[in-house]
Parts: C-alpha cells; structure tokens; sequence
C-alpha cells in the first residue's frame, strides 16, 4: 500500500470516528440539532467518498466516453 493511501485512509477513519462521537455524545445529551448536524455530517463524507474515485479518473477516459 502506497503511503499517501495509508494516510488518507487513516484521515477518514479519523474522520468518521470523530462523526461518530459526535453522534453519540448528542444522543447522550438528548440534543436534537447535534443529531441532525452528526448526521448531515456523516452523509455529506459518505457522498464525498462516493465520487473520490471518479475524480482520481483519467480525464481522458471521461470525455471519450461521451456523445
């Protein structure tokens, strides 16, 4: 595994336990907004993470599959 790979992966782990906290601490304290917020968060990364790979594409493979 290349070192840049490994550091991402580590920041999103990091990331994602960070969200998670977050989450649990606003169930902990009943707070509704922190809920939301946790979760808005915790979509938003999962969205990001989805199209990271079409970003890292060739953008030549992305315009010839076009018309």
């Amino acid at each position: 595994m290349k070192l840049p790979s490994f550091i991402i992966n580590l920041i999103v782990v990091v990331f994602f336990a960070l969200i998670s906290y977050g989450l649990t601490a606003s169930i902990a304290v009943k707070s509704t907004m922190g809920i939301i917020l946790a979760l808005v968060s915790l979509g938003a990364t999962i969205t990001f993470l989805c199209l990271l790979p079409k970003l890292k594409q060739q953008p030549g493979e992305e315009e010839g599959t076009e018309g």
